[in-house]
């Protein structure tokens, strides 16, 4: 992230910003790029996206058969499937944010596209689509439109944004973006009600009254509002500003598209009341399980092969059983007993419960192994199978720690609103936790999903999973996580036990009144 020193910032070609990188919430672009701009520029999107797709269609098939007659329909049609699904997944709402990754929208719309080109080549005979021809133009689909995504994402101007408030949020907002300096965001400055001495860096551009002459002066792609008790006096003064052609979020808004996550010092009962919201479109329950048992089923299949390997190591590692079990904490806080690999000495809790951690001097050499790729999880797929995980949620975590992680980690209980996963955005994100300062920053990456759950979302986190556990398997990549504490929690924010309990009991109403409504969960 860089910042400006200057005081005005005059308009330029780099003002023409703006593009789909930041729909819904940051789409839109300044003053000076007309529609015109816009149109031609997102004419150019779509036509090198097309040609991504239509390129290796086309040499597969010159490859793999004979042209013919219907050679043209395949090209058609293959390129055409594989064209929307990308399109749809790009432009996605919930896929859109930075923080998924680059390839993300592209690994989703490859495998989106693939599934329906199998059914309508089940349908459509006459395509000459054979499962080996359909693997190697996904595979040749994914890496053109992922290089184009890559790209796309080096060459785009960066979001120039306008903080208002230069509160503790609004400097914790700078500090948290001076660490992440890859994201594409440029801070242009800081209103401020006081002199700017708590801003510095030359950032400060004046006061609230002065916002409608700032912003037409400075011309942000954004405008985050970081104080929400100047909130109605600084959108009154946005709405006098308001052909400037800006975006306005919230500082939860603005961490979610950026980071990922939504901190705990940024959540109340408002907000986490948004999650019941009458337009909130909810995940259904039915695509959900759907989802988590051809996966599971589909992945024992696999991996069953592997499994006996994993059992062989896990008992040559010392004594103790193959299989671990432990209680967890499941939906609406019921208790089921999980499955994994051991990577564990026997007597690992002989002096009581502890968290796990990363180093954890009670893990064996397998076990070790097993852990930094994840592969001890296998065993969980049977849970899935059982009905009492998902494959993405947050992690369960043990009664023994219930009470210490509701007197810590204020809404941690919200957690229990959807069932467990074997992976999820926490983990993919954080990794290890092994204390209550932890568990607050993987309750952030929770919430994150908990707003924006739905199929594509999973899809995304499992491709990140998948992408995780290969590196796993790589000694310079394996990923050394480091638990970041939060020490600046405003205990002012922080709800009431009471209001916390009240609002998960209206939550979990909520949600067993969608499930009643949407019927029955499918027996299989």
């Amino acid at each position: 992230m860089s910042t400006s020193t200057t005081a005005a910032v005059t308009p330029s070609p780099v003002a023409e910003r703006a593009s789909t990188v930041y729909p819904p919430l940051f789409g839109g672009a300044g003053l000076l790029a007309t529609p015109r701009h816009l149109v031609r520029r997102e004419m150019l999107a779509t036509a090198l996206h097309f040609g991504a797709v239509l390129v290796p269609v086309i040499a597969v098939l010159l490859a793999t058969t004979v042209l013919g007659p219907g050679t043209l329909v395949t090209i058609i049609v293959a390129t055409s499937i594989w064209f929307a699904a990308g399109r749809r997944s790009y432009r996605n709402g919930r896929l859109a944010p930075l923080a998924p990754g680059v390839g993300t929208a592209s690994i989703v719309g490859v495998a989106t596209g693939l599934v329906a080109l199998s059914l309508v080549s089940v349908g459509l005979p006459g395509l000459d689509l054979g499962a080996g021809r359909l693997l190697l133009m996904a595979a040749g689909v994914l890496v053109t439109t992922a290089t184009l995504e890559v790209l796309a994402k080096k060459f785009e101007p960066s979001c120039r944004f306008l903080i208002v408030g230069a509160s503790g949020e609004g400097l914790n907002l700078l500090a948290d973006l001076a660490r992440r300096p890859d994201l594409p965001f440029d801070c242009i400055g800081m209103v401020d009600e006081g002199s700017g001495h708590r801003v510095g860096n030359g950032l400060h551009r004046g006061t609230t009254a002065e916002l409608t002459e700032i912003v037409l002066r400075e011309r942000p792609d954004l405008i985050v509002l970081a104080d929400w008790s100047t909130s109605s006096e600084a959108l009154r003064h946005l709405l006098e500003a308001a052909s400037a052609d800006f975006r306005v979020a919230g500082l939860h808004q603005f961490y979610e598209h950026a980071f990922g996550q939504i901190p705990v010092r940024c959540v109340s009962p408002i907000w986490f009341m948004s999650l019941l919201h009458l337009y909130q479109r909810p995940y259904s329950r039915i695509t959900k399980r759907i989802f988590d048992l051809a996966f599971a089923v589909i992945g024992l299949t696999v991996v069953a092969p592997l499994l006996l390997v994993l059992a062989v190591l896990v008992r040559r590692s010392g004594a103790g059983p193959i299989i671990f079990r432990q209680v967890r904490l499941g939906e609406g806080g019921r208790t089921y007993e999980i499955l994994k690999f051991r990577t564990m000495v026997a007597a690992a809790e002989m002096h009581g419960p502890l968290w796990a951690r990363e180093d954890d001097p009670r893990v064996t050499r397998v076990g070790s192994f097993l852990r930094k790729t994840r592969l001890d999880e296998l065993p969980q797929l049977w849970n899935v199978i059982r009905g009492e995980m998902s494959v993405v949620g947050p992690r369960p975590e043990r009664p023994e720690f219930l009470d210490l992680l509701r007197s810590e980690v204020p809404f941690w209980t919200s957690r229990h609103l959807v069932k467990p996963g074997i992976t999820g955005w926490a983990q993919v994100r954080l990794g290890y936790t092994s204390d209550a300062a932890g568990a607050i920053d993987k309750l952030s990456y929770d919430l994150y999903y908990l707003r924006h759950r739905n199929l594509l979302v999973d899809l995304a986190i499992v491709a990140r999973t998948v992408g995780f556990i290969g590196r796993g398997f790589v000694p310079h990549y394996r990923r050394r996580f480091r638990i970041r504490v939060d020490q600046s929690l405003p205990t002012e924010h922080v709800p009431s036990p009471q209001v916390e309990e009240a609002l998960l009991a209206t939550a979990l109403v909520s949600e067993a009144s969608r499930a009643r409504d949407a019927g029955p969960p499918p027996s299989f």
